[in-house]
This record gives C-alpha cells, sequence and structure tokens, in this order.
C-alpha cells in the first residue's frame, strides 16, 4: 500500500502537474478504486504546503482500471487563495481517463466544532474473528484477496462473503486497521484513510436485501465516491466504519460510513454511490424500512 502511495513525478507537462504510479496486483486484474483516489489525493498535495491538507474530494470512476499498467495523474492547480485550495486531479491510462476527482484543501483553522457520537455497545475488534474465520470453502485465488491485502477488517454482525447471516438491514459497522505501523507522517494517515473507505462501504446496500458478494450473476461497480476528512487519525489503530443505505433503486444504490477513532473521535464522513445489478432482484422482496 505504501509503495503504491508513494507517487513518481514527472519533468513532462502542459499547464499541469503530472505524476505516475504503479498498481497493486488483484485478483481480477481491475484496479482497487480506494487506491487510485488515494493516489489522486497524494498527487494533489504534491502541488500544495504542507500545512494546507485536504478536508473534501468528490470524484468519479469513469472506467475500470488495468491494475498490471502505470497509471499517469495529471492536478490542474484550479484556485489558491489565503486559506483554501481547490484542485482537480485525473487518473489516466493509455490515454484514457478512469477516475476524476475535485479535492479542496485548507490551512487549520479555528471554528466551531461539534460531532456525531459514536455507537454504544458497538463489540470491540478483539471480540470478533478475524476475516480468515469467514473464508472456509473459498476458492484459493478469492481468498487471497482478503488475506494478502494489507487491512485488517473485522464486521458487526458478520462478513457477507458468501451468505447473510442475521437480520437484512440497510446498515453494519466495520473495524479496520492496516495491518502494520506505518510512519507518521499525516499526509500519509490521510491517503491511506482514503484508501480504506472504498472497503465494505457498498455491503450495506447488499446486505439490505440478502445479496453476498458470492450471489452469482452479482454485478457491483462504484460509481462515484465523497469523502470528508473532520479530524486527524491514525489508521495503524482500529477505527469504526459504521455504514448504511438510505436508498437503492433503478440499478444503483447509496451508502454512506462514519469513520470514528476507537476511543470515538469521528475522523471522516464517507458516501458513495454504485451500480449494483442482481439476476433475480425482481423477485427479491422489499427491503424498505
Amino acid at each position: 500500500m505504501l509503495s503504491v502511495l508513494d507517487l513518481n513525478g514527472s519533468d513532462a507537462r502542459t499547464t499541469e502537474d503530472i505524476f505516475t504510479g504503479v498498481s497493486q496486483s488483484m485478483p481480477l486484474g481491475r484496479v482497487y478504486g480506494g487506491q487510485v483516489l488515494a493516489q489522486s489525493i497524494v498527487a494533489a498535495e504534491r502541488t500544495l504546503p504542507e500545512e494546507r491538507v485536504v478536508h473534501s474530494m468528490h470524484g468519479y470512476f469513469l472506467r475500470p482500471g488495468d491494475s498490471t499498467k502505470g497509471i499517469t495523474f495529471a492536478v490542474d492547480r484550479i484556485h489558491d487563495g489565503r486559506s483554501f485550495s481547490t484542485r482537480r486531479t485525473q487518473a489516466f491510462q493509455e490515454g484514457v481517463p478512469i477516475f476524476s476527482m475535485i479535492a479542496s484543501f485548507q490551512d487549520e483553522d479555528p471554528g466551531l466544532d461539534h460531532q456525531e457520537p459514536m455507537p454504544e455497545g458497538v463489540p470491540g475488534p478483539e471480540e470478533l474473528p478475524d476475516v480468515e474465520s469467514h473464508l472456509s470453502g473459498v476458492h484459493p485465488m478469492s481468498k487471497r484477496f482478503f488475506t494478502d491485502r494489507p487491512v485488517d477488517v473485522r464486521h458487526i454482525p458478520s462478513p457477507i462473503y458468501t451468505g447473510v447471516e442475521g437480520a437484512q438491514e440497510p446498515r453494519q459497522a466495520v473495524w479496520m486497521r492496516v495491518r502494520r505501523a506505518i510512519p507518521d507522517d499525516p499526509g500519509t494517515h490521510r491517503a491511506a484513510l482514503a484508501y480504506l473507505s472504498d472497503l465494505t462501504i457498498q455491503e450495506s446496500i447488499l446486505r439490505a436485501h440478502g445479496v453476498s458478494w458470492a450471489t452469482p450473476g452479482l454485478k457491483v461497480a462504484s460509481l462515484d465516491h465523497a469523502m470528508w476528512w473532520h479530524r486527524f487519525g491514525r489508521v495503524d489503530e482500529w477505527m469504526l466504519y459504521v455504514q448504511e443505505s438510505p436508498s437503492a433503486r433503478g440499478g444503483r444504490g447509496l451508502a454512506t460510513g462514519r469513520v470514528y477513532s476507537s476511543d470515538g473521535v469521528l475522523l471522516a464522513t464517507v458516501a458513495q454511490e454504485i451500480m449494483v445489478r442482481v439476476p433475480d432482484a425482481a423477485a427479491r422482496p422489499d427491503a424498505s424500512r
């Protein structure tokens, strides 16, 4: 994860700053969405002073990327003000954009401060089984996707990899952290949080309809992604990702999430819309709540 977030600069430029990067190897050969949005944040931050940090981003996934090929990131310096800066980053493969993002950056400023509290009564990560406990019978290639990734994930109530246990509700919570300690650099932690934010957020939509990732013919693709960083937190410490889906209709589903540190500090808010196609969706009961 750290190696793919360490982009290379380039002297080749027009009116934009150019960076290049590589992808993590993926079982199905498609670039992981959280990777490309995190890399886009890193590219944009490279054009700004260290004290001006990202507080929001809005991006669209335009095409599936090929994880065997490099990615070029073009950053447009749209605006620099006294306190805020705006950057547009586009990620290209073979001259075609696969992801487009606008992000805003701000100098740290005093102001009003409140947050939605973390839910109470949630079991801690050490009380929950690790991911390997839920992968019995999973194909070895698919199993590698979970065991080799740099993130430790623990679901509440349980994962939906091969089936959906319990009530079919449009909500869940997930503890997550990267598996090893990473450098103290705050920019690395912000980018890594963006990387993690694309993991599991789609599942509140699927869980509402009793649809597991192993459902034959299931097709899911992220359409867009928005994220707001509220407060600094370390991604190598446990974080609780509280997720829910307010709506699904017309082959699209919306999911939102809040990321808390283990001691209850609200670190970020996330929203994502996905394309979701289930072959027998018309026969499934209405999951409205």
